[in-house]
């Protein structure tokens, strides 16, 4: 568990799963995903999500808000589990229901996700990446202090010639992170 000045970043709890499948079947929400997820994909996102961090420590954590202890979505640290250009590689993610937007609760949880990395898995780098019209979450990004490389690619997830396809990819060293604090 990791806890910041507003949130706690947690294991899943059942509890979670019913926010969670409403957030992934809300098209606001979704924009910039392929699809939206019924509630058994979701719930089998949220079950292998949990099943990460019990087996390894860390993951994407649930995001409790302390002040009133409501789910507001999931932040941490992953493997992508499909090819990319640039893999192997830990990303960064999140993925919070609108209710919580513009808040500063995806910096405040993802800075507290990085200092994980560097500080707890000793990485030498982490990276994040969206589709290019996601301009939110690329903002995120850069409030994290992570640098735009420059070198888009098509997401093998997502259909080619999709509006999705086209990814931005952002990085941030240890060092850089560090000389930040």
């Amino acid at each position: 568990m990791i806890n910041t000045p507003r949130l706690k970043l947690r294991q899943w709890q059942p509890a979670d799963f019913a926010p969670f499948a409403a957030m992934s079947a809300d098209p606001i929400v979704m924009e910039f995903f392929p699809a939206l997820l019924t509630t058994d994909q979701s719930n089998a996102m949220a079950d292998k999500i949990q099943a990460k961090i019990a087996d390894q420590g860390w993951g994407f954590w649930a995001i409790e808000i302390l002040e009133t202890g409501a789910f507001a979505g999931f932040v941490g640290l992953g493997r992508p589990g499909y090819p990319l250009p640039f893999a192997p590689c830990v990303e960064v993610g999140w993925r919070l229901d609108k209710a919580f937007w513009g808040q500063g609760y995806a910096t405040e949880a993802g800075n507290a996700a990085l200092e994980f990395a560097f500080n707890t898995l000793e990485l030498a780098e982490v990276v994040s990446f969206t589709a290019v019209p996601n301009v939110r979450s690329q903002a995120v990004m850069q409030r994290l202090g992570m640098t735009n490389t420059g070198e888009n690619f098509d997401h093998p997830m997502v259909p080619e010639g999709d509006r999705l396809c086209d990814h931005v990819l952002y990085r941030i060293t240890s060092a850089q992170w560090f000389a930040q604090q």
